[in-house]
């Protein structure tokens, strides 16, 4: 009768399943559901997400927490999306191209700062 009663304990443990962990979500700090929104902060002459993945169409916020202007400008063909100048302190936002691919992009003032929207 004892093991019976340690079989129904160790039944209510389970949680039926097939033994794997479940899924986790990936980070939100990097990539978006969206289209919904993503968002670039700029500080210390640096992108803080390099590397963004977004949907289509998503809406990107850019806050600039330096005291000198920046940029968020694609390369190649700047027309995919160009912030133009952001004055320290402010947010600007822009819309994530409705093409799927990869955009490198720079600050035109700074060229060292760069980083790549992935759109997917």
């Amino acid at each position: 009768m004892a093991g019976v009663f340690t079989l129904l304990a160790l039944a209510g443990c389970s949680n039926g399943g097939n033994g794997t962990a479940p899924a986790t979500s990936p980070s939100s700090a990097a990539t978006s559901d969206g289209p919904g929104t993503a968002r670039i902060v700029i500080e210390n002459v640096t992108f803080s997400s390099a590397v963004l993945q977004v949907r289509p169409g998503a809406k990107i916020t850019v806050v600039n927490r330096d005291s000198a202007a920046h940029t968020v400008t694609a390369t190649g063909d700047k027309t995919t999306f160009d912030t133009g100048n952001i004055t320290g302190g402010t947010t600007v936002t822009f819309t994530a191209p409705s093409t799927t691919g990869s955009y490198s992009y720079i600050c035109t003032i700074h060229r060292n700062m760069k980083g790549t929207l992935t759109v997917r």
